[in-house]
């Protein structure tokens, strides 16, 4: 309970944990482990005498200073945040543009990552590592040799000043807790990255045209004499039909057990001749892309089930399932069915078909906007399932639940009484037979409309939440899914677009809007 200054950067250090207190990451033992571990090599000599034992560290007080700094920015006056506000944009306006081929083009992150502790995703073994602070010293500045080059802080220098026109970055440094390179681009709303946008989609509907001849070739495959081709046909199996990865994502300096389709071990799955009532059942467990897990009980193809059987003969538990197999080889087998196909392009072509049927199933013509948003969000989810978009549910998730059921409780107590009153003004009606009191009825009658319209929204709002409170709906709309599809469902049932995509996502999108019309087939 005694009180202790600490150094400077060791104090900073323990502001990082003490921010991040109320989150359940402080809960979880690898985050402490490696944050303790860290926050040591920051610590003096007396203060690592001293401090030994995390468990013993309150850090309240912190977290009280900080939480009440934060209250008091959202309570200032309008006016000041306004103020804020003027200063950020003239922040952006000097830093946030670039002259791009003549085109005055906004760029995406243009301030660096401030230190902080390294969260990851899933059940990363790095969390809670230290994100130290980014110098001048370790950045690259890549632009044009004609153009004014950014000056470096005072007494600073750039780690290196460079010219190079084949790629899209305009600047990048190394971060030290996975040694990735990390970039400062070009905004997603830009010219060059909508071009890359649009051919990304263009090779998806290219796969829809030859999508038939290699499902055939595979399932003759299934049955090949040479086992490395055996292997390949039902490793493209489940790329397409579960949308997994190819198992190449693993980024430099990952230390995690992360694996793809193509690194599956015999231990990642099990088999099930039955599995209630579903014969030829395969059991998928394993950490996939950035430490997410993948969990999943299909039934497939008998002939895919005996060749997993056989796959697993002999084998030890680590042992590669494909031992024949690499994502070269798998990558290079794609290229010769098509030109740019690769594993990612059975994703994006599954989520955007799927998308498209599921809409064309779900949407009911007679529907609401809200009902029909709910619909898209439900076509939605199916592909975020499919490509395994998990969250953990937000932080204000239980307080926004509380919200809603307390406003669809009090809009059912209006709906009573407006019902009420309604049938009090049809008495008097029938009465007095005037002009006045007929009128009273038609007004009533809206009312009580506006009322069950309220309320069906809200209702739907609640739905809408608790189906998606475990999805990550964004990942596969921003990346997986042909704009076009959306934007041509909104047209064709006139559901405004901002209903579906914010103002980033129609940036993003622009290209897409300003093409499709109702009638676009993926």
């Amino acid at each position: 309970g005694n009180p202790m200054k600490l150094s400077l950067a060791a104090e900073e250090v323990a502001t990082f944990y003490a921010k991040m207190l109320d989150h359940e990451y402080t809960t979880k033992d690898v985050f402490r482990q490696n944050f303790f571990h860290d926050w040591r090599k920051e610590m003096n000599e007396q203060e690592k005498t001293i401090i030994t034992d995390l468990d013993k560290c309150d850090f309240t007080q912190l977290h009280q200073y900080f939480t009440e700094k934060a209250e008091a920015k959202k309570a200032l006056p309008k006016e000041e945040k306004q103020k804020l506000k003027l200063e950020q944009d003239a922040i952006t306006e000097m830093y946030g543009y670039c002259i791009m081929d003549g085109h005055r083009e906004r760029i995406a992150n243009f301030k660096i990552e401030p230190p902080g502790l390294f969260r990851g995703r899933g059940d990363h073994p790095k969390m809670g590592k230290l994100k130290k602070r980014i110098m001048p010293e370790d950045v690259i500045i890549n632009c044009s040799r004609d153009s004014n080059v950014p000056k470096p802080p005072e007494n600073h220098h750039w780690k290196e000043v460079r010219f190079d026109n084949k790629v899209t970055w305009l600047a990048s440094w190394t971060e030290n807790v996975q040694g990735l390179l990390k970039y400062v681009m070009l905004n997603p709303s830009s010219k060059l990255k909508g071009e890359k946008d649009w051919q990304k989609y263009e090779v998806a509907r290219r796969l829809k045209e030859k999508i038939d001849a290699i499902r055939n070739q595979y399932h003759v495959d299934w049955k090949s004499r040479e086992m490395k081709t055996r292997q390949r046909a039902v490793a493209l199996y489940f790329i397409d039909k579960l949308a997994l990865r190819a198992g190449n994502e693993k980024e430099e300096g990952e230390t995690a057990d992360t694996v793809g389709c193509c690194s599956l071990r015999v231990e990642h799955i099990k088999l099930h001749e039955n599995d209630n009532g579903q014969q030829c059942v395969v059991e998928f467990d394993f950490l996939g892309k950035d430490s997410i897990r993948y969990y999943n009980k299909v039934p497939v193809e008998k002939q895919v089930f005996k060749n997993l059987k056989l796959f697993m003969e002999n084998k030890d538990p680590a042992d590669d399932l494909f031992d024949r197999l690499n994502t070269s080889d798998l990558n290079k087998h794609l290229q010769e069915l098509m030109e740019g196909l690769t594993a990612k392009v059975f994703r994006t072509y599954n989520a955007s078909i799927t998308l498209q049927e599921q809409l064309a199933e779900l949407t009911d013509p007679e529907e609401s906007i809200a009902e029909k948003i709910l619909s898209y969000n439900r076509a939605n989810r199916a592909v975020a399932i499919l490509c395994n978009h998990q969250r953990t549910p937000p932080k204000t998730y239980e307080k926004a639940m509380k919200n809603i059921q307390a406003k669809i409780e009090t809009k059912k107590e209006q709906l009573a009484v407006a019902k009420k009153d309604l049938k009090n003004a049809k008495v008097d009606y029938k009465v007095k037979k005037d002009e006045k009191s007929k009128q009273i009825v038609e007004k009533k009658k809206k009312l009580l409309q506006r009322i069950e319209e309220q309320l069906m929204k809200l209702e739907v709002q609640a739905t809408d939440r608790e189906e998606n409170k475990q999805i990550a709906l964004g990942t596969s709309k921003l990346n997986y899914l042909d704009p076009r599809i959306t934007i041509a469902w909104c047209k064709k049932w006139h559901v405004p677009i901002e209903k579906i995509y914010n103002k980033t996502q129609r940036e993003k999108f622009a290209w897409a809007i300003d093409m499709t019309d109702e009638n676009f087939e993926f």
